[in-house]
């Protein structure tokens, strides 16, 4: 299976703002 998991330690939900800094939700960032 392909990790879907973002970079960064823990799980990041969907709608919580993304671990890369962008400021963006997961979902709208990296979780795309």
């Amino acid at each position: 299976k392909p990790k879907t998991e973002v970079h960064a330690g823990p799980k990041v939900g969907r709608n919580d703002p993304c671990p890369c800094g962008s400021g963006k939700k997961f979902k709208k960032c990296c979780g795309a």
